[in-house]
């Protein structure tokens, strides 16, 4: 080092020390800009601006051009570890070698999302991996471990996890509580982020737009208490793009933005997401809260050392050093075949009769044998908001005509053509527009996509006498789309007009979808085709404007007043045309599923698993004319469809750029299907808890704790091989449990069979899951050859959350390991006994009982118990009961803390509440014993003790009522 070198950008030292001296060096005032998403740069020091988050969930997204991998539900449904951390290694290396000539392109990667796939209808399902935590981290580990890369200094991308915590919703997504009792924090919501977390590949997380048990996830103590405890290094918290506002405009939870920005940095968020590029505003917020004694230098220290951390390990400050500054591999041979193998490998074979893999045609050279492929997505390769552009682009009719030769294969996409006709007996008509340039959305690459406009270089439509006729597709709930012949959609600029412009649905917000509504009932939410035919006309309302269609003397627009009245004239009906396709060939093959940015996406959620009415139709008419018709349904999330006269069916998540070639050749038998799904694929929605319902263990929710009868179950796949299970043979150490067992493969055809161990509590003392996934492994095995897997279980796996104690523990006892194909089709079992901690009654005379460790409720959701810390149990909102006795009239709930040991003799209770109400106390479901009115409060934050005479000896259940908006914190008992 030489004397003008500072130590900082000393290499021989070590990260700690460099970033201390750098820190040294740095002015409050520039400590502070660089806590924004884009931290300008130090030019004195010669330190380069900084950006926090690029997109990379299956691919680097919105930059442009880029390998697309499959959707991340799809990576999950792989259940192949090895697998995705190689899509890992290529997404950070296109991710380096596009940075090379784009500095936009950032190597701090918002991925991946670990979120539990607890519900169906949750918008966002396709960033997940699973319903199961092991899984998901397991998944999730092999990605982040790809993306970071192998060198012991320096990382190739550095990933953050997203998004902290227990965010399944969509819907009130910025002002919606989830209510997660401490068993399923522990045992499901933090256990995905925490197996990852503790692998050593994460450089940090990103909290969550909800709250969680009312307290928003940005101040979070659980950033502390938990996910800084679990690793020794620093890990750097990101917030979400406007969270930190929210905590004022929609949260309410603080009176200053001041106020709010402190309490998130001291809570653990260490960069703000804000305001686009304009840091303006938050460095204010940052220095006001300085000013006002909210925030110290330290804490400010502390956020810019996390941050700095991470921009050392990529090697920002050793240029020389970094072995992966050079990168240069992009959309190479080698990540175009594994895009492909990740697609072949995603692909679900839910069901089987014979049909399937299809016959080569190439050995029927005398017959004229035909494959007709149908669908509303048979010729679409579909991306979603985490997408990048297309390079390559194959499509399921692509695919199977490079299979098979286009001369074998029949398409009928299924869309209702249809002209529109005005009031005025004119028609809507696309102009020409010979001169106008291809263009594909976002492949110039965007910081904010969401900024991206619309094409108005195109003339917008007009009327005349004949019209255009458009190719109209209802994607259900009513919401339609309405494409041109030469293929572009009808969509909505920024000046109002309605052009034929996008190549796609697209967009934060989507501008090309329409509702068609009966005039005089604006908010119908049914189908077009449910209306009757044309009576009264129709008004044509543009989804992301809110506005109607009108026609002008300039042209069609849309707008607040004089909408037109229109009338459909169905020229050809979608289902016709499949008819006579699929009526003349020797199989069918039904393409159906959603569109990534129409009804259920990030901001939306699906209101129902149902199949939309357009495509079911499809699917019936094709089977009508054609008994051999297999449907293949290509989506973000389950749907229940009912498969009973169906040969054969499949799932596969939107695949990415090779999708239409794997999935031709699965269906050709040159890759056995072997993907499993990785989240249950429920009956109806009947079976589904509502969506903010977060309690998987009380409303037995997912695989764990579901009761049902599931359309497919979690884990469920076929193959074209047969695969037998045996040789089982389990031994318990001091430590772990060594697991073996064999699968062999008694088929004629080379196949991956992915082998799952699952266990069970037999004895339990409280709720456990019906079985839990402990380990999986894909494995490839030639016809008549065998594999022994070996399984080394820690003992940690066996553990639950006990809430008495507020640890972690074995319960002693039999545990049962249940190995097969899913987690309904067991082929082997064997019971183990473990040693463990016994469970005894809760010591209430002691420790008390802290509301919020109840082993039941009806009707009550877990609240902030304060602003910074703890938890406290009130009536949810809504949930009415009848006038009680003492005339409290409002929300109730129930809750039940089993076990409770009063011991020789108890006489008096205790309780801290807030709010106002009164309070039930029972035991064994008896009789109510002792009453409680609470007083009402200032606030919900402002407890009192309230103490009431109780009289109770030995163990018992304690039943808890609580009546009005009563906070219940904490009980105690004494003698």
């Amino acid at each position: 080092m030489t004397a003008q070198t500072p130590p900082f950008r000393d290499s021989q030292l070590p990260f700690a020390k460099r970033i201390d001296d750098l820190l040294s060096r740095l002015t409050l005032e520039e400590r502070v800009a660089m806590l924004h998403q884009f931290g300008p740069a130090v030019e004195r020091l010669g330190v380069a601006a900084f950006r926090t988050g690029q997109e990379a969930l299956h691919g680097v997204a919105w930059m442009g051009p880029a390998t697309v991998f499959p959707q991340a539900v799809g990576l999950g449904a792989t259940w192949n570890d090895q697998l995705v951390r190689r899509v890992g290694e290529a997404v950070s290396t296109e991710t380096r070698a596009m940075r090379s000539r784009d500095g936009r392109v950032g190597l701090n990667v918002w991925a991946p999302t670990v979120n539990l796939l607890r519900h169906p209808l949750w918008g966002r399902n396709e960033e997940g991996y699973s319903e199961d935590p092991k899984l998901t981290s397991a998944i999730a580990t092999a990605y982040t471990r790809g993306l970071r890369g192998d060198h012991p200094a320096y990382w190739r991308t550095a990933p953050v996890l997203k998004h902290w915590l227990a965010h399944n919703n969509e819907t009130d997504r910025a002002t919606a509580s989830s209510s997660v009792r401490p068993r399923v924090l522990h045992e499901y919501d933090l256990r995905a982020f925490r197996e990852t977390v503790e692998a050593g590949t994460v450089a940090g997380v990103m909290p969550a737009y909800n709250l969680v048990n009312g307290r928003p996830n940005h101040v979070s103590p659980y950033l502390r208490e938990q996910l800084r405890t679990w690793t020794d290094q620093d890990l750097l918290v990101c917030s979400d793009a406007g969270a930190p506002s929210n905590l004022v405009d929609h949260e309410h939870y603080f009176d200053t933005h001041e106020e709010a920005t402190a309490a998130s940095l001291i809570a653990g968020v260490d960069s703000f997401t804000d305001h686009g590029t304009d840091s303006s505003q938050i460095v204010a917020r940052l220095q006001g809260a300085l000013d006002q004694g909210l925030l110290t230098e330290s804490d400010i220290d502390a956020a810019v050392r996390r941050q700095l951390a991470i921009r050392f390990r990529l090697g920002e400050f050793d240029p020389r050093l970094d072995p992966y500054a050079d990168t240069k591999d992009f959309d190479t041979p080698a990540h175009r075949a594994l895009a492909r193998e990740a697609a072949e490998q995603a692909i679900v074979l839910l069901k089987n009769d014979g049909l399937l893999p299809l016959p080569d045609l190439s050995d029927l050279p005398g017959q004229d044998t035909r494959i007709a492929v149908v669908g509303l997505l048979a010729d679409e390769c579909k991306l979603d908001w985490y997408s990048g552009t297309l390079i390559h682009r194959s499509t399921p009719l692509e695919g199977l005509y490079e299979r098979f030769g286009a001369d074998r294969v029949d398409f009928a996409e299924g869309v209702d053509r249809v002209r529109i006709r005005t009031s005025a007996g004119t028609y809507l008509s696309v102009p020409q527009a010979d001169d106008a340039t291809d263009e594909v959305r976002g492949a110039e690459g965007a910081l904010d996509p969401a900024l991206l406009a619309g094409r108005t270089d195109l003339p917008p439509l007009t009327t005349d006498t004949t019209g255009t006729e458009l190719a109209l597709i209802d994607w259900g709930g009513g919401v339609l789309t309405l494409r041109a012949p030469d293929g572009r959609y009808l969509s909505v600029a920024d000046d109002g007009f309605v052009r034929a412009s996008a190549d796609q649905p697209g967009g934060w917000v989507v501008q090309e979808t329409f509702r068609l509504e009966p005039h005089g009932s604006h908010e119908s939410q049914e189908s077009y085709e449910s209306h009757d035919s044309h009576a009264g006309g129709h008004l044509l309302k543009h989804v992301g404007t809110g506005r109607y269609v009108s026609v002008t003397a300039d042209g069609v627009k849309v707008a607040a007043e004089n909408p037109e009245i229109l009338e459909l004239e169905i020229t050809e009906r979608g289902e016709d045309t499949v008819a006579r396709t699929a009526a003349a060939a020797d199989v069918v093959l039904v393409v159906a599923g959603n569109d990534p940015h129409i009804n259920g996406r990030e901001t939306e959620d699906r209101t129902t698993l149902t199949l939309p009415a357009h495509q079911q139709r499809l699917l019936e008419a094709a089977r009508a004319a054609n008994p051999r018709t297999a449907l293949v349904i290509t989506s973000s999330y389950p749907y229940a469809t009912d498969p009973t006269d169906l040969p054969a069916v499949l799932w596969t998540a939107h695949g990415g750029q090779a999708a239409g070639t794997a999935l031709a050749r699965v269906l050709a038998g040159d890759v056995s299907p072997a993907g499993r799904l990785p989240q249950t694929w429920y009956a109806s929605d009947a079976d589904l808890p509502d969506l903010l319902d977060y309690d998987v263990i009380g409303s037995r929710q997912t695989y764990l704790y579901f009761e049902g009868t599931p359309l497919y179950p979690f884990g469920h796949g076929l193959s074209y091989a047969s695969f037998e299970y045996g040789n089982l043979v389990a031994h318990v150490g001091e430590n772990s449990v060594h697991v073996t067992f064999t699968v062999t493969n008694t088929g004629s055809t080379p196949a991956d069979e992915v082998a799952q161990l699952y266990s069970r509590a037999v004895t339990p003392s409280v709720s456990r899951p019906r079985r839990e996934l402990l380990a999986h492994r894909r494995v490839h095995v030639l016809p008549g050859a065998s594999t022994e897997l070996t399984f080394e279980l820690p003992l940690s796996a066996f553990e639950f959350w006990d809430v008495v104690h507020g640890i972690r523990r074995v319960e002693p006892g039999p545990y049962e390991l249940l190995v097969g194909a899913s987690s309904e089709d067991i082929r082997l079992r064997a019971t183990i006994e473990l040693d463990g901690t016994p469970t005894t009654p809760r010591p209430v005379l002691e420790l008390g009982l802290n509301a919020a460790d109840f082993d039941e409720q009806r009707g009550a959701e877990i609240v902030d118990r304060t602003k910074l810390s703890g938890e406290a149990v009130t009536p949810a909102h809504g949930n009415h009961g009848s006038d009680g006795d003492d005339g409290t009239h409002g929300n109730t709930a129930e809750l039940v803390y089993r076990g409770c040991d009063f011991g020789p003799a108890t006489g008096t209770g205790t309780v801290e509440v807030s709010g106002g109400g009164s309070l039930e106390l029972a035991l064994d479901g008896g009789p109510v014993i002792a009453r409680l009115d609470v007083p009402a409060t200032q606030g919900p934050y402002d407890y009192t003790t309230v103490v009431t005479p109780f009289s109770a000896t030995g163990v018992h259940d304690l039943h808890i009522g609580l009546r009005g908006p009563v906070r219940l914190a904490h009980v105690g008992f004494s003698g």
